[in-house]
Formats: C-alpha cells, sequence, structure tokens
C-alpha cells in the first residue's frame, strides 16, 4: 500500500455502513452518490481487498469490511475528540453538547432540568436525543453522542460514569387495591407485576432493586410505556414500579391508582451521566452533571 487510507474515506464506509444505503450515506456525508462510491473504491483498491458486496437492491459488508468499519470508527471518534479538545480549551463551557436520554427519565426530568441548565450555562447548547439504553450506547460509542443521562448501572464499554442521584421506585395498584400506603417489596405479587419489556433498562433496575431477579413479570408489556400501563392498572389489570420522578412530575393524576412507597430497604435506581473515556470534555460534561443535580435538589 503506497500511501494510507484518508479520513475522508473512512468516513464514507462508516457512513455507508450505518445507512446501508449509498444515496443516504452520499446526503449524511454531504456528497454526491458517486463521489462516496468512489472514494470507498480507491479505499478498497488502497487496501487490496473487497469491503462491501454490492448489489441493486442492497449493501452487504465483508467480514473484512466489518472489521474495518470498527477500527475506522475508533480513529474518526479519536480524531473528533481532538477536535472538541482544542475547542474545549477555548471555552469548555460553550459549544454544542448531543445527550441522550433514555425515555423512562426524559418526559419526567427534562422539563425541570432545563431551566437552571440553561441558567448555569447559558453558552451551552443541548441537542437531545430520546432512545433505549442499548440504542444509545451503540450511538455513544459510534461518536454520534456526547453524553448520556443513564439509569446506572448500564454496561456500555470504555465510558466514565458520573452518578447523579438515586430515583426511588414506588408501587402503583388499582384504586383500593394496594396492601397500604406503604409496603415491603416481600408484598409484591410478581403474577400481578406489569413491567415493561426486555431493552428497557428500567425493567432490569426495577426487578434487581426489589430482588426479583431472576423472576418474570405477570405481564411485559413490548413497544409500550409507562404511560400506557398505568392506565391499564386503573382499570385492574395488575400493577406496576414506577420510578419516583414519573410520580412527581404527576404521570399518575387523574387516573383511579393508589401509590405505595416502601417501608423497608427503599429500591431506587441511580440517575446518571456517561461518556466516553476518551472525550476530552470530562469538564463540560462535570458541569452539566452539576447543574443537573442543582436543579433537582431545588
Amino acid at each position: 500500500m503506497s500511501f494510507p487510507p484518508t479520513l475522508k474515506q473512512l468516513r464514507y464506509l462508516v457512513a455507508l455502513h450505518k445507512t446501508d444505503h449509498f444515496g443516504k450515506a452520499a446526503d449524511a456525508c454531504h456528497v454526491t452518490q458517486s463521489t462516496l462510491s468512489a472514494g470507498i473504491q480507491e479505499l478498497e483498491n488502497l487496501l487490496g481487498a473487497q469491503l462491501v458486496e454490492r448489489t441493486k437492491r442492497s449493501v452487504m459488508f465483508t467480514a473484512l469490511g466489518n472489521e474495518v468499519v470498527r477500527r475506522a470508527q475508533g480513529i474518526l471518534n479519536e480524531v473528533d475528540d481532538l477536535t472538541d479538545m482544542a475547542e474545549a480549551a477555548k471555552n469548555p463551557l460553550s459549544g454544542t453538547i448531543r445527550m441522550g436520554v433514555i425515555p423512562t427519565i426524559a418526559p419526567y426530568l427534562l422539563p425541570k432540568i432545563m431551566p437552571v441548565i440553561g441558567e448555569e450555562l447559558p453558552d451551552l447548547a443541548l441537542h437531545l436525543r430520546e432512545g433505549k439504553s442499548a440504542e444509545l450506547c451503540d450511538l455513544l460509542r459510534a461518536g454520534d453522542l456526547d453524553v448520556v443521562l443513564y439509569a446506572l448501572p448500564f454496561e456500555c464499554g470504555n465510558v466514565h460514569e458520573m452518578p447523579l442521584f438515586p430515583d426511588p421506585f414506588v408501587a402503583a395498584y388499582p384504586k383500593g387495591e394496594a396492601p397500604g400506603a406503604e409496603i415491603t417489596t416481600e408484598q409484591l405479587d410478581e403474577d400481578k407485576l406489569l413491567l415493561l419489556d426486555e431493552g428497557h433498562c428500567l425493567r432490569d433496575h426495577a426487578l434487581e432493586a426489589c430482588h426479583l431477579v431472576g423472576r418474570r413479570a405477570g405481564r411485559e408489556l413490548a413497544n409500550t410505556s409507562l404511560s400506557t400501563i398505568l392506565p391499564m392498572v386503573a382499570a385492574g389489570h395488575g400493577m406496576t414500579l414506577l420510578p419516583g420522578m414519573a410520580v412527581e412530575a404527576g404521570i399518575a393524576s387523574n387516573l383511579a391508582v393508589d401509590i405505595a412507597t416502601f417501608a423497608d430497604t427503599i429500591p431506587t435506581r441511580m440517575i446518571g451521566l456517561i461518556w466516553r473515556q476518551t472525550n476530552p470534555r470530562a469538564s463540560t460534561f462535570e458541569a452539566l452533571g452539576n447543574a443537573i443535580k442543582t436543579a433537582v435538589h431545588s
């Protein structure tokens, strides 16, 4: 190989891998489709190997192509982090932060924290993206997100975790069916327990916090949300576990449900931020985390 691949060629390849479509990848890279295709062909010529199998209807990466994409993404992340480091050195508390937020946090916490973040970090622009934990983790590792507001712990590879505050779980029952205003985890009946399906970290954290790991909920509801589960509880179809922040935000208002807190050791999930350990803007993310803590405790 006479000279190494260019960053532009690597970006073209990674964009194609993300979109599985030459036209969409070209749009993402702001070039024509022929330019992107030629760049990938040049990369294959440089490496002396085929990376992409091309047909009229599909794009398929070879085994080597997938490995090149994996390594190229790491290289591109390092380059982007280098640029971020230079920008952060000028003013760490300015610029744009791409933050992911999971659905069991976003609607309940963002309205409370965004005004405080705006006041404490006025030169910081937050671009928000909501998604499931695994999806946001993939975007973080791919360099498409800078930081994620998560429920910890969640395994996401080589990341730094900044715990912020505990969020206690409460139990929601149909009106008049709660064992009392306070209950114990031993009183939970998993046969009546309604939870989000696997893929939502809230489900895993709730089961672990309430010592129900290894046991299945009475019903797991796919492709749904807490705002869907709670009316089912109100209609008498079971009970559920809710994060305290959701109740504080009014998710149970005007519904025929009783909310019971825990009298014994209170089950909680820890809310925190995570970011790639190689990202040089740690001080910026720490300032963001401190602003969130200020908002929660105000």
